[in-house]
């Protein structure tokens, strides 16, 4: 089994760091799980989360932690944003199998470009299949908010920063957290 033991995965890497953006904006492989047991994938995700929520963030995907896995977090935040409720998602091997044509414009945030938001656009409803941390095959149906963090999600699996849709970037003053 491949096993990360530098201490690259403790932090979220952002792209104040070349290396971090380069390794950043390069597509993850597929996942193959025979290269890792549950338990690896178990503490990679719950570490994962550990970091998504000391960041207040929504969604996080591996690569983010310096790991070239295909896989991502995500669960939705309270309507308070104190806190999270609902179902919490570990996908691997994400596939977006269909989209509604309606597309939705929404501010965005990344944890791996902290204080940096802009507008932007994406489907409001998606269909996307990929596996469990159990290995299982899972569809999920998500719209809103959820349809939003999974495709930001999907997009850093791909390479691709938000900031490369975005329009209306600006500077945050005051540091907000970030989506994933």
């Amino acid at each position: 089994m491949e096993k990360q033991t530098n201490d690259s995965t403790t932090t979220i890497w952002t792209i104040a760091s070349k290396k971090h953006e380069d390794f950043l904006r390069t597509r993850v492989a597929g996942f193959n799980k025979e290269q890792h047991d549950k338990k690896y994938i178990e503490q990679t995700t719950k570490h994962m989360r550990q970091l998504m929520v000391q960041h207040r963030g929504i969604g996080l995907s591996a690569n983010q932690i310096g790991l070239p896995l295909r896989l991502f977090i995500c669960q939705l935040p309270t309507s308070d944003g104190s806190g999270y409720q609902g179902k919490f998602y570990v996908v691997i091997n994400p596939i977006l199998e269909s989209f509604s044509e309606k597309k939705v414009i929404d501010q965005e945030g990344c944890l791996s470009i902290p204080g940096i938001y802009g507008d932007v656009e994406r489907y409001e409803k998606i269909m996307m299949t990929g596996m469990d941390k159990n290995y299982r095959p899972m569809r999920i149906k998500a719209s809103g908010l959820l349809a939003r963090i999974m495709q930001h999600e999907l997009d850093h699996l791909n390479g691709t920063l938000f900031t490369d849709k975005a329009k209306n970037i600006i500077q945050a003053e005051e540091e907000k957290g970030g989506r994933g």
